[in-house]
């Protein structure tokens, strides 16, 4: 295995393992402040309850995530040098204001939040989570604003061989980053939600402080259902503004091979021969694919063996197409799973009050704990792996963008990839005992002599 498949390799575990930690700190923060606003504006203790237990998760998921999150950009100078000199001029802007802005204002008000109890009013107590929830969301927008440039390069000057920023509005208003940044804030609002519901549902089950538990069923299944839609309606605009921003990777959704007639059908099943660029067996949806595409019923989707030729004609020679199957079926079962969501949720609605009743509803909660967790890795999959061979689209292929062998050669790479995946391994497993231990806690536990959450 050469150097350039290992260091995308440890990239893609290390980012997929943190980036199961990322929407549900994004969510979980959002609802958390919602319910400790609920109990500052009806004074219901029930409801500084549930902001304490829920707290508790909160803070467990922040502290791995932070802790995993480090590794991050290591691998730039580590892995990938090339990629630092050519993009570190436009890279370093957006993670810098992330950390030093974003991440201090998190880190320090969510301090504050913990060891604040009963020592500070109700209000500005209350505050202080909705500023770690701002902070939180600021952060995934600078990160994001770097992800967008890389996905679709805007307001640079390319100067003695290096990406140089020209302009930082363009920066920040590039529509790639608006289109990410909402798919991504209400992905993590549908993760919170369903880890309520199915933690809320464990509890339900067993008949366990059901005031406490339906109230927190109640508000998972709302920013379920919200969520659930908002993320499908951001996605499809999303999708349509890949077809013409990045139209390979769209091709490769949807592993078309060949300019589809006029309306395009859409693929449900396909079974992939990337060597033979065709599909043996395609089960496919007339109108479907010009539908979602162009929302009419007509216009056809432009091949990749097309795009190929005028990405040569363009670029040079090289192949220009991404892995096809990885990007065709992470794609489906994002869709799929979202699909699923959005029926529980309203399953839940149709509930409404009276979640005991059916004991399916609870177990299928439980069940899909996991579900946005599955949801947001395949998409993010999508992304990246759809924008292949390209590490900055049209500006720097991927292969040469890692750290020469000379430097570090393909055996110290390796080392590092079991090394950080034996780590975080041993940090998944802690984080998981932690957040089930506490999850199975009744909620009247867990509070301090003077209100502190405990750990």
């Amino acid at each position: 295995m050469t150097e350039v498949v290992l260091a995308r390799l440890q990239f893609a575990t290390i980012t997929t393992f943190h980036f199961f930690f990322v929407p549900l700190t994004l969510g979980l923060a959002i609802l958390v402040a919602v319910m400790e606003t609920l109990y500052v504006t009806r004074g219901d203790e029930k409801y500084k309850r549930m902001t304490k237990f829920w707290g508790h998760l909160f803070i467990i998921n922040f502290a791995i995530g932070v802790a995993t999150g480090l590794v991050q950009e290591f691998q730039f100078g580590m892995n990938w040098s090339e990629y630092s000199r050519f993009m570190g001029d436009i890279f370093g802007v957006p993670l810098a204001i992330e950390a030093l802005l974003a991440f201090f204002m998190e880190s320090t008000f969510i301090g504050v939040w913990v060891f604040g109890w009963d020592k500070l009013p109700k209000k500005l107590h209350a505050a202080l989570i909705w500023l770690v929830a701002l902070g939180s969301n600021l952060s995934a927008f600078w990160i994001l604003a770097a992800n967008s440039f890389m996905q679709h390069p805007t307001g640079y000057v390319l100067r003695n061989g290096r990406a140089e920023l020209q302009s930082f509005f363009a920066l920040v208003s590039n529509p790639n980053v608006w289109f990410q940044f909402w798919h991504v804030f209400f992905a993590g609002l549908t993760t919170g939600a369903f880890v309520i519901m199915g933690v809320s549902a464990w509890h339900l089950l067993r008949g366990r402080e059901l005031p406490e538990f339906t109230s927190s069923m109640k508000i998972g299944v709302l920013a379920a259902l919200v969520g659930s839609i908002m993320v499908s309606t951001v996605g499809h605009f999303q999708t349509q503004y890949i077809i013409h921003e990045q139209p390979m990777k769209f091709a490769a959704m949807e592993a078309v091979w060949e300019d589809t007639p006029d309306p395009a059908p859409w693929s449900l099943f396909a079974i992939i021969d990337e060597n033979r660029q065709e599909n043996p067996i395609n089960i496919e949806i007339p109108y479907l694919g010009s539908l979602l595409s162009y929302n009419k019923l007509s216009g056809s989707i432009t091949g990749m063996k097309t795009i190929q030729k005028e990405y040569e004609a363009k670029y040079g020679p090289g192949n220009y197409i991404p892995p096809v199957k990885w990007t065709y079926w992470s794609f489906r079962v994002m869709v799929l799973i979202g699909g699923l969501m959005l029926l529980l949720a309203l399953w839940g609605l149709v509930l409404w009050g009276r979640f005991e009743t059916s004991k399916a509803f609870l177990v299928f909660s439980i069940w899909m704990i996991a579900s946005p967790f599955i949801a947001v890795s395949t998409g993010w999959w999508v992304a990246e792996i759809g924008r292949q061979p390209w590490i900055v689209q049209g500006l720097l292929k991927t292969a040469d963008a890692v750290t020469p062998a000379s430097v570090v050669p393909a055996s110290t790479v390796m080392i590092s990839l079991i090394g950080f995946n034996l780590l975080y391994l041993v940090l998944g497993i802690i984080d998981l005992g932690l957040m089930i231990k506490f999850a199975q806690r009744p909620m009247n536990e867990g509070a301090g002599e003077e209100g502190a959450l405990v750990y």
